[in-house]
């Protein structure tokens, strides 16, 4: 009989491989990364709490993520965040956990991350402001007040870098939505960790 937290096939935690354990400032890195990639989801497509414990349930990592307040602890983990109240330790699994349940979510919203993406490419070939259309200008506005509300520097940073940072997960999330989404991500996840090139802000 299969544990609650082993998957089968490409929604597996083992699928995603580890040559090396992460240090604790990898874990710091790879935990603001997963946030930024969840708040991309939730800015694009209004998803929620309760989207992303029905990905958990859907794939069987009820034991990692059990409930909104073990949610809100692993996305508060995140050194980005505003407050203290989060749990600062986010192990590996755990980790592993969040990829799958982001690229599930990035899957279930594929067309409109198409959608947009497209859109994008269309603005850059007219020499046109991507906030110029509906679809694109509702997700940065999102996306900057979110960023804003949520973490340390959002009342210091630049509109202009926000909405660098939030197209650039935009082209990332249509990567992390295809077949091999959740190996992608965390293979970029433990790049970006070991190289120290944490994807925030400041070096965009």
């Amino acid at each position: 009989m299969q544990s609650p937290a082993k998957l089968p096939n490409s929604t597996s935690v083992e699928t995603l491989p580890l040559l090396n354990q992460p240090d604790p400032s990898q874990l710091d890195n790879i935990k603001a990364q997963l946030d930024l990639v969840l708040l991309a989801l939730e800015a694009l497509a209004g998803i929620g709490s309760e989207a992303m414990l029905q990905a958990a349930n859907e794939l069987k990592l009820e034991s990692l993520v059990a409930d909104r307040v073990a949610l809100w602890r692993l996305r508060q983990a995140s050194p980005l965040r505003k407050g203290q109240g989060g749990r600062k330790k986010l192990d590996v699994e755990e980790a592993r956990a969040l990829v799958l349940i982001s690229c599930h979510l990035a899957k279930q919203q594929a067309e409109k991350i198409r959608r947009a993406v497209a859109l994008l490419e269309q603005m850059a070939e007219q020499q046109r402001e991507p906030h110029q259309t509906a679809l694109l200008g509702d997700y940065l506005d999102t996306f900057n007040n979110t960023y804003q509300e949520r973490m340390n520097d959002g009342d210091r940073v630049p509109p202009v870098a926000l909405n660098n940072l939030a197209l650039k997960l935009l082209i990332d999330l249509l990567f992390y939505s295809a077949a091999n989404g959740s190996r992608r991500l965390w293979l970029a996840l433990m790049d970006r960790s070991s190289n120290g090139n944490q994807q925030t802000v400041s070096n965009r």
